[in-house]
């Protein structure tokens, strides 16, 4: 994923990766997953507007999943949400592999995937107004203080997201670093488009199901902050 900054004149305006494209090895199912599935369900990225109905081959609320790990989370919810369409972004090929493996298992038919830079995807294959809804779960908290110009929710991607929700759309962000949900909280809070659902942070919702990871840290007393606001 990749902020841009919002400072810089458009000439001379430079990209800060969200994330670093790590060297993940492929366990065996996931190298056949990606190769035999990603042309079925994978999508090109484009500088061009997506059709979504088209991608989808229906007309049904549309959720981003940005992202998305090895793809547990994402499927569980595209399994548990039938009804709903999931445009899933992950730039590292092993995870995209192990939702394919997923999507196969549980023969799935609600996710189409995104392997490119998120904010790319949404500037230029997503039109203003066409989500029903967006999950960022857990993203990178690039914890030294120093690269906190990393971290992918500032204001600037922020009002870009918003613009593609739907009317009465929602944001769901959850992290497990308090100070980042912190940021996070006021940098939600200052864009007029949204607005919270709750005082502050929200109740954990059904749909997002405890990763093990998550389920490690409640037991050791580790904190996870919900986020949930709403298009205006």
């Amino acid at each position: 994923m990749m902020v841009i900054d919002a400072q810089a004149t458009p000439a001379r305006r430079r990209s800060i990766r969200s994330f670093v494209l790590r060297q993940g090895r492929f366990s065996p199912a996931q190298q056949r997953a990606y190769e035999s599935l990603l042309p079925r369900f994978g999508i090109e990225y484009s500088t061009d507007a997506l059709d979504l109905t088209r991608a989808f081959g229906r007309s049904a609320p549309k959720i981003l999943e940005i992202g998305f790990g090895m793809g547990e989370t994402t499927a569980a919810i595209a399994k548990a949400r039938p009804d709903d369409d999931f445009l899933a972004i992950e730039v590292h090929s092993p995870g995209i592999g192990g939702l394919l493996k997923l999507i196969d298992a549980e023969q799935l038919s609600n996710i189409r995937i995104v392997q490119h830079d998120a904010v790319e995807v949404i500037e230029h294959m997503l039109a203003p107004a066409t989500l029903a809804g967006a999950h960022v779960f857990f993203p990178d908290p690039w914890p030294k203080k120093r690269h906190h110009k990393r971290r992918l929710l500032r204001d600037t991607f922020v009002r870009t997201l918003a613009q593609r929700l739907l009317p009465g759309g929602y944001l769901h962000v959850a992290t497990d670093w308090e100070d980042y949900a912190v940021e996070i909280l006021a940098t939600l809070r200052a864009e007029p488009m949204l607005a919270n659902t709750s005082a502050d942070f929200a109740p954990r919702p059904a749909y997002r199901p405890l990763t093990k990871f998550e389920r490690r840290g409640l037991k050791l007393g580790h904190g996870v902050w919900d986020l949930l606001f709403e298009r205006r």
